[in-house]
């Protein structure tokens, strides 16, 4: 319930016209910038993305949660503002996609929580269009709108150029110049966090540049009215829960691991590509992330693979979510057309391909209720398996298989468990 007591603290949210436009990197030396002024700041991402937290992470030197209006909720994004604006000097929100893209849109965000919206526009082949796509961002929607950010500028004389582009009533906040450094991708998104060498030194360089664009100032104080969260239900009171996380397991949202805790879980953490065995325990979560990256060294771990051969026949609860699906079954062949032994708990094959395969917000329905999510993954999956639900898109796609094979269930879709604990709770302790 939310209590009398609004908490203000100043605010923004980064966004663009697209995706690609340099949100993430925008936000990185914004963070940077503030923190090294010695504020405390705190970053939060929209919609489903783990990887690009690791960045923001790095850069403030505080814990990134995602926050949106449906797989979040609007009033579990409400409560985790106004916690951190209780003891923040700055809260960035970074954005995905281009402002109105999605459903809920960053735009959506902007107006539920009346954050000034930034908008990151890369001008890198762009003069006087630039002021087009400015004005159309700002009227396609009413939005609290605080102005544009120009990334990768050729020059003074070229930052002139958008400038006067610009309408009277849209601010140019900062011209960021091309030497600012892009942040590393991939298939799924930015290079991790913790596979960049140098990221300290790169971020600070991206500060530097906030520094010099004279953008220093803070945003606009932004009231947060405080919303108390049910507490969780001790439903895994007593309960060890193994956790799958290294390179190759790394799709874990913060808010996952504190649902597992919060309903009294003990989590253990083991890392599959080191070899280790699966730990004792009742449950084991097997997150996503890039296992085929890691599939040679996977399919060369006996141990790890005897450990969970052994785990599933023992009877105990298995939850699998995309990457972490992936290695159950006979093979995972990678781009280059090797396949890898993978544990072959699941009958069929799992084939990468460059070509995306989905990417959407989902739910599955439980008896237990809705479990929200989404998925992304570039791999098809060929089994003779058959579903024992299928997941709902939340507009377009198709909806994602989930698989059952004794105490086992697996599924590409990628859950966020505060949206329903009770669920979760169910599949870990096999009740479901």
């Amino acid at each position: 319930m939310a209590s009398a007591a609004a908490v203000s603290c100043p605010a923004l949210l980064i966004t663009g016209c697209a995706s690609g436009q340099g949100k993430t990197t925008v936000t990185a030396a914004l963070a940077r910038y503030h923190a090294r002024m010695g504020r405390r700041v705190r970053v939060f991402k929209t919609g489903p993305d783990f990887i690009d937290p690791t960045i923001l992470e790095a850069a403030s030197g505080a814990p990134v949660y995602n926050i949106d209006c449906w797989m979040v909720g609007t009033e579990d994004s409400r409560a985790l503002l106004a916690a951190a604006a209780r003891d923040a000097d700055l809260i960035l929100v970074e954005g995905a996609m281009g402002l109105h893209d999605g459903e809920p849109s960053a735009a959506d965000l902007a107006v539920t929580f009346d954050l000034p919206v930034a908008a990151v526009i890369d001008a890198g082949a762009m003069a006087q269009t630039f002021g087009a796509v400015a004005k159309g961002l700002k009227e396609y929607r009413a939005v609290p709108f605080a102005g544009v950010i120009a990334n990768r500028v050729a020059g003074a004389g070229h930052a002139r150029i958008l400038v006067a582009s610009l309408p009277p009533d849209i601010v140019l906040l900062a011209a960021l110049p091309q030497a600012a450094r892009s942040l590393p991708e991939r298939h799924l998104g930015l290079v991790q966090a913790d596979e960049l060498a140098g990221l300290t030194s790169m971020l600070d360089a991206l500060a530097d540049l906030v520094g010099a664009s004279a953008y220093t100032a803070l945003p606009p104080a932004v009231k947060f009215t405080p919303y108390a969260t049910p507490a969780a239900p001790q439903l895994l009171a007593g309960r060890r829960v193994a956790v799958a996380r290294d390179a190759a397991f790394s799709f874990l949202y913060r808010a996952n691991i504190d649902c597992l805790t919060a309903m009294g879980a003990e989590l253990i953490f083991f890392s599959p590509v080191a070899d280790d065995a699966v730990p004792a325990a009742d449950a084991l979560y097997l997150p996503g992330g890039y296992p085929e990256l890691h599939a040679a060294q996977l399919a060369r771990n006996r141990r790890w693979q005897d450990s969970i051969r052994a785990f599933a026949a023992a009877g105990r609860p298995l939850l699998a979510e995309c990457g972490g699906m992936m290695v159950l079954f006979d093979t995972l062949t990678t781009l280059d057309g090797t396949a890898h032994a993978m544990a072959g708990l699941l009958p069929g094959k799992v084939r990468m391909r460059e070509r995306l395969a989905a990417l959407g917000l989902q739910s599955l329905a439980l008896p237990q209720g809705e479990l929200r999510g989404h998925s992304f993954h570039y791999s098809l999956l060929d089994t003779p398996l058959e579903p024992v639900w299928r997941c709902t898109p939340r507009r377009l796609g198709t909806g994602e298989c989930v698989f059952r094979r004794g105490a086992i269930t697996a599924s590409y879709l990628h859950a966020y468990f505060p949206s329903n604990p009770v669920a979760v709770a169910a599949l870990l302790t096999g009740t479901v």
